[in-house]
């Protein structure tokens, strides 16, 4: 069991999804948590369900003014930074080239901008050595997806970003790691369901078990999450962790 007794941490997106069983699990290892999201009230409400050791700020990743007061809060209301998951992203799924020029742009600026500019507020706080981020990327920046072109091209992003980020801070002592789950079950793959059954032409259940076997669950990869935040990964630093079922391996 990965502990983190005593690390204070930062999540993006931590309002539903991923990033609220992230921030559960963080609580249930003894960590205090700040939640930074754009829905300001959602991300109130879990902080409220799961207790004292959760805050909640408003954020929007696109701008590094946020990022860096949802950092201060973290440091001010906690008394220091220790861990940072960039995980807050939104997803495009529709044909590449069906899609606007300025969708394309706000994928991008979330995605990626977002995390590099996560990154970067964190630096100013976390400890050298010690600090730890996990940046949330995807089995989709690691492998092309028809329909979910910019998302994967997005998430291929965050996943160099992550490399050469863990290169350059590796002398400091700030371990980078990078997330890739694929179909997990969160209410962007809810959206997503309809669309991909529609265009594909087969139940999106029926797709994802005959590829990676189930679907996953957001509590599977916050203990990947909380694994790599912890001392336990001491030595793990710009790696790509995959939580896919197979789906990656398998050829047929």
């Amino acid at each position: 069991m990965a502990e983190l007794d005593g690390k204070r941490a930062l999540v993006t997106g931590g309002a539903q999804g991923l990033g609220k069983a992230i921030t559960s699990l963080f609580v249930a290892r003894g960590a205090k948590v700040v939640i930074a999201d754009i829905d300001e009230a959602g991300a109130k409400l879990t902080a409220d369900e799961l207790g004292e050791s959760v805050r909640a700020v408003r954020c929007d990743v696109t701008q590094s003014s946020d990022l860096e007061a949802a950092v201060q809060t973290t440091v001010d209301t906690f008394g220091g930074l220790d861990i940072m998951v960039n995980n807050a992203g939104i997803e495009i799924v529709k044909p590449l080239f069906h899609q606007t020029e300025e969708e394309f742009s706000r994928l991008m600026d979330i995605n990626v901008k977002g995390v590099f500019l996560g990154m970067r507020a964190a630096l100013a706080a976390l400890p050298q050595p010690g600090g730890v981020i996990v940046n949330m990327a995807s089995l989709a920046g690691l492998g092309g997806a028809p329909l979910f072109g910019s998302y994967c091209a997005s998430k291929a992003g965050v996943v160099q970003l992550t490399r050469v980020a863990a290169v350059e801070m590796r002398p400091t002592g700030i371990r980078i790691n990078a997330v890739c789950p694929a179909f997990i079950a969160t209410a962007m793959v809810d959206r997503l369901k309809p669309i991909v059954t529609e265009v594909v032409g087969v139940p999106f259940d029926d797709l994802a078990a005959l590829k990676q076997g189930r679907i996953g669950t957001p509590e599977e990869v916050a203990e990947m999450v909380a694994f790599l935040a912890s001392d336990d990964a001491s030595f793990c630093t710009g790696g790509t962790y995959v939580l896919d079922g197979g789906l990656q391996a398998a050829m047929l």
